[in-house]
């Protein structure tokens, strides 16, 4: 029987499980499944630790997550075709909900579907290499548990370990002698450890927005973010400002290209996460950017260079949820032999043609409706159930504008679902004001699972 071999139990890896399980529950046959997942439940990103550096096993952290995180876009733009809110609560909830009812949601469907007897959990994979003599890949993966390796042959692999797991960690002159705390967000946990704090964030990604917005909430004294390029230009709260780039630290003073300073008391590098796949054999590694579409992979999934190998949810990202699982589709239907893949002059071809198009792009909108007919793309090809993908479009249109008047309430905004039809009511509580981020408290007390 053909053996399939899926690495990570995220949002990426459970739509692939979900994927095989479609067409199961439709009568075809699938191939032999294992998921192999480093944590101990399945969820990815999702799921919360306190932990930093490396975990209980000597593994590095996997999760950037942090307490009091509640979704930055609204939930209508990562609905699943196929699970709507409505049916895992039960009813309509508000927009923008914190990290334990999307992780909640995510695990819902899954679980639904039966696939966690495909998972191994506590298993992390070291090696993956690939034999041109027998066309088949050797997986060897370590159990956490019993600290034993072992090793699987597989006739396909599907990456879906994410990209947003190893920091991309810059120096400037002067931290090794600053007096405060230096962390990459991907080791920030609390906001109310800088209640009170002068702190700085390098950068402009939604990681600089998201945590310089919770440390406001949470009672930051003050928030300085640099820019490499351009700030964000958000009608900020009187206590922040953004500035050009640090050139150094001096003590605590952080010097900026302007020739401006600043005391601090903390610096946090919102500066990405770098494609990093050391337990993938150099001919099978992706190496790659953080961006719209990523070369090397046909149709944004497939590997050009070994069409048996697939990458699952590796560009820039506005789109989430839902394009994971378009891609998944795609993935299980060249495995199932119902896609061919062509040639690989042909695969180049088309990637290039939106490389092409991706050179054009100039605003968070154009990058918007790029990422949705690269979805409608997809889905047009599978049996996923299809969307109003200019819905989605339009509701991130809504989105920005929303942030852009008032970055601080964006949130207390609600959309129509374009699953259900459904507008979203408002929640109970103001964002600002709603710093009980726990499932029970957002759902409330009428709230029985």
């Amino acid at each position: 029987m053909t053996r399939v071999a899926i690495i990570g139990a995220g949002p990426s890896g459970t739509a692939q499980l979900r994927a095989f399980a479609s067409a199961q529950q439709a009568g075809a046959d699938i191939p032999e499944i294992v998921c192999y997942e480093k944590q101990s439940d399945w969820g990815g990103l999702w799921n919360y630790t306190w932990r930093t550096g490396l975990d209980k096993s000597g593994e590095p952290v996997h999760g950037s997550m942090y307490r009091y995180l509640w979704s930055n876009g609204p939930k209508e733009c990562l609905e699943f075709a196929d699970y709507t809110f409505e049916e895992h609560f039960g009813r309509p909830i508000a927009s923008y909900p914190p990290r334990a009812v999307l992780a909640d949601y995510i695990k819902g469907r899954v679980e639904k579907a039966d696939v966690r007897k495909y998972c191994k959990f506590d298993h992390s994979v070291q090696d993956v290499e690939y034999d041109e003599s027998s066309k088949q890949f050797t997986l060897t993966a370590r159990d956490l548990i019993n600290n034993t390796s072992s090793s699987e042959v597989f006739d396909y692999v599907i990456v879906a370990s994410g990209h947003f797991s190893t920091p991309n960690v810059p120096n400037f002159a002067g931290f090794d002698t600053f007096n405060g705390r230096i962390l990459h967000a991907h080791d920030f946990r609390d906001a109310l450890e800088f209640k009170d704090k002068d702190i700085l964030m390098i950068g402009t990604s939604y990681s600089a927005e998201d945590i310089s917005s919770q440390c406001y909430k949470y009672g930051v004294k003050s928030v300085t973010i640099s820019h490499r390029t351009a700030p964000m230009g958000f009608d900020w709260p009187e206590n922040f400002q953004e500035v050009p780039l640090l050139t150094h630290v001096s003590g605590n003073t952080a010097h900026f290209k302007d020739g401006t300073s600043k005391d601090v008391d903390a610096i946090i590098l919102c500066t990405g996460y770098l494609h990093h796949f050391p337990f993938i054999g150099e001919s099978l590694r992706l190496k790659a950017t953080n961006r719209m579409w990523t070369e090397s992979l046909y149709q944004g999934v497939v590997w050009e260079a070994n069409p048996k190998m697939f990458y699952l949810g590796m560009q820039d990202q506005f789109y989430t949820f839902n394009m994971f699982d378009a891609q998944a589709w795609f993935a299980r239907d060249v495995i199932m032999g119902r896609i061919a893949t062509p040639s690989l002059a042909d695969m180049k071809t088309h990637s290039q043609a939106w490389l092409k198009r991706e050179a054009t792009l100039e605003t968070d909108e154009d990058l918007i409706w790029f990422q949705g007919d690269y979805v409608q793309e997809l889905i047009d090809q599978t049996d996923y159930p299809s969307f109003d993908v200019e819905g989605v479009n339009q509701t991130f249109m809504q989105w920005e504008k929303h942030k852009h008047d008032d970055i601080m309430g964006f949130r207390n905004n609600g959309y129509k679902s374009l699953m259900t039809g459904t507008m979203a009511p408002k929640h109970h509580t103001p964002w600002l004001e709603a710093l009980d981020d726990s499932m029970e408290s957002y759902l409330g007390e009428d709230y029985q699972k």
